[in-house]
């Protein structure tokens, strides 16, 4: 069997594992949740045995057992520790590994969270405004961001000109929102539109046309 043949058998189980998630759009059926469990199986197998190789071996096995330092034996007892969570009769233990993780986490994301969602976003509220296309776009993004600011001010009535920011602000956000969601649903139109032009390449190569 030639590499040509492998591929197109391969990219045939492909191809049928796709028109089994999409039969789906007829209602749930024993093929897809066929489907649907087996890219499970599969993901988690990879993602296993990915882990393994990349953290086990590398940070756990590596550096103990031949590099001999023995300081990792530290993340590694409380890794183990976490384990425990599936005793029910020592699932206390995986507390202390949990409330570790918890410290650090915290004390590494907080000062993250507020260099990239308050320091940078105040920093690139503050700037020259320039007579140009982008010196208005500037001005315009600055007087959302100030009216959205107004929406959360709550220490004196929504009334009078404060009352207009604070409508205006509430659109903002609402664009802001509608961007997101529209941005995750075209990612999700894409993935779509890959895996129709997959069977219709596939199609294509066994046929020579698409009908």
């Amino acid at each position: 069997m030639d590499a040509s043949t492998t591929i197109l058998i391969w990219h045939g189980l492909a191809v049928l594992m796709t028109l089994a998630i999409f039969s789906f759009l007829l209602g749930d059926n024993p093929v897809y949740k066929f489907a649907e469990r087996l890219w499970v199986g599969v993901s988690t197998g990879y993602w296993t045995m990915l882990l393994f190789h990349t953290s086990f071996i590398d940070k756990v096995w590596q550096p103990i057992v031949h590099e001999r330092q023995f300081l990792y034996l530290i993340p590694t007892a409380l890794g183990i520790l976490m384990w425990f969570r599936v005793s029910p009769k020592l699932g206390w233990l995986s507390r202390y590994a949990l409330a570790f993780y918890i410290g650090i986490s915290t004390g590494v994301f907080i000062p993250l969270a507020f260099k990239t969602s308050i320091f940078l976003q105040v920093e690139g509220a503050v700037r020259p405004i320039h007579a140009d296309i982008a010196g208005l776009n500037y001005v315009l993004v600055l007087v959302g961001f100030v009216c959205s600011l107004a929406c959360f001010f709550f220490s004196r009535p929504h009334t009078g000109a404060f009352g207009v920011m604070s409508n205006v602000g509430i659109y903002t956000l609402m664009v802001g929102f509608g961007a997101g969601f529209g941005l995750t649903v075209m990612g999700r139109v894409t993935l779509v539109v890959q895996r129709v032009i997959f069977l219709r390449d596939y199609f294509v190569t066994l046929t020579g046309r698409v009908f």
